[in-house]
């Protein structure tokens, strides 16, 4: 490959197995505050195991993700310094933007919940865990918004060789945008509750002591997948009228995009039928059909690989331009770049995400395996009086 298809692999290896972590953090984080508000609520121990249980899943998967988008960070400044300097100025500002609710109001709103547990009033303590959502969901925005950019370069003039915004309310309201953001929350939601819904198949066909937990959580990931499912498969389409508009030509004659889009249509339009017309209908009774778990635990990765070709037919599909109709792909690559330097960093980069994607799962898995009871978020002061012993035996 010549330079250009490697930094283009480059990014598209890396973007992919950051957003591995980032769709799962979507879908855990209105689950996490859902459930703690109910234990809020009622003050039930099982909804704080709950919420313990699955919240230390979602401060995993949160903190190995971080890492992964400061690796990504790298290469805009490595590889396609063109699009900074011609672009910079529109495309910067959401992604700064982004950072800084990531980085600084989600982290800090997420620790304050995670070393807040028995120290915080509890409403306050309730407060965090919803900011932690809504930040999430703010960063969601902002990427999908310089992304959009990238798709449809709207409220944007050309002077003195370089983009300038002349509409931020262009920025925000860019078709692009409007359709693909509920698209990605929905995928997150999907996501999230085909993680709870497998993790919960897996104990239970085990035969796991705590047979209660994971039946309500097993419902619990039934129903947030057909929810998400919804929502996914209804601003997918949807988003078609406003790219036709757009990118005409984005499918037509392009053997990955028609296949990244044809192949996440059939994942998610099988998923939505087994979620309406085999499990939703059956939730009450599915925790009990031990023979329908392994199935459900070999569907979990599912909801990943289509949220993947979908991306790469998004990105794929508007090529050969960086950003539609104003600059390609090889003028915003930077000068100087060789075939040796982007390959050395292609390995490098996807090697660190690699490595941290396999920590990410393991470290998930084993905190299934081991179950609720070994939870140490909130461990100060277990809510079963049984839990500390029960925790001890690991």
């Amino acid at each position: 490959m010549d330079v250009l298809d490697l930094a283009r692999t480059q990014f598209a290896v890396t973007g992919s197995l950051h957003f591995l972590f980032v769709v799962l953090t979507l879908g855990l984080a209105p689950l996490i505050a859902i459930m703690h508000t109910r234990y809020a609520v009622t003050g039930r121990p099982v909804h704080e195991r709950a919420t313990r249980f699955w919240g230390q899943i979602y401060v995993i998967n949160y903190a190995l993700g971080i890492l992964t988008g400061l690796v990504m960070e790298f290469q805009f400044g490595m590889n396609w310094s063109g699009l900074s300097h011609y672009a910079g100025d529109i495309f910067g500002a959401p992604l700064a933007i982004e950072t800084l609710g990531a980085f600084f109001l989600e982290s800090t709103f997420l620790g304050l919940w995670i070393f807040g547990w028995h120290r915080l009033p509890k409403w306050l303590h309730l407060a965090c865990i919803w900011m932690v959502t809504l930040t999430a969901y703010a960063s969601a925005l902002w990427i999908m918004a310089a992304n959009s950019f990238l798709q449809n370069p709207a409220g944007a003039v050309e002077r003195d060789g370089h983009l300038v915004l002349t509409d931020f309310g262009a920025l925000l309201t860019n078709p692009m945008l409007t359709m693909a953001l509920p698209h990605v929350l929905g995928a997150g939601l999907w996501t999230g509750g085909f993680v709870v819904l497998g993790a919960s198949a897996y104990q239970l066909f085990r035969r796991t002591p705590e047979r209660e937990f994971f039946t309500s959580s097993l419902r619990t990931g039934v129903i947030t997948s057909f929810v998400g499912s919804l929502i996914t498969v209804g601003f997918g389409y949807a988003q078609f009228g406003a790219i036709s508009g757009i990118q005409p030509d984005k499918f037509d004659g392009r053997v990955l995009p028609g296949l990244g889009l044809g192949f996440m249509i059939m994942i998610g339009q099988l998923l939505q039928f087994v979620i309406m017309f085999a499990l939703t209908p059956t939730v009450y009774w599915l925790p009990r059909w031990r023979w329908a778990h392994p199935l459900l635990m070999a569907m979990t990765p599912l909801p990943f690989l289509a949220a993947i070709l979908g991306w790469l037919a998004r990105e794929s599909g508007r090529q050969p331009w960086m950003i539609n109709g104003r600059l390609t792909v090889a003028d915003a690559m930077s000068p100087g770049l060789t075939s040796g330097m982007v390959t050395v960093s292609l390995i490098a980069f996807g090697g660190v995400l690699g490595l941290l994607a396999l920590v990410d799962y393991l470290l998930i898995a084993r905190t299934v395996r081991r179950g609720p009871a070994a939870a140490t978020l909130g461990a100060g002061a277990p809510a079963d009086p049984n839990e500390r012993a029960h925790a001890l035996s690991y």
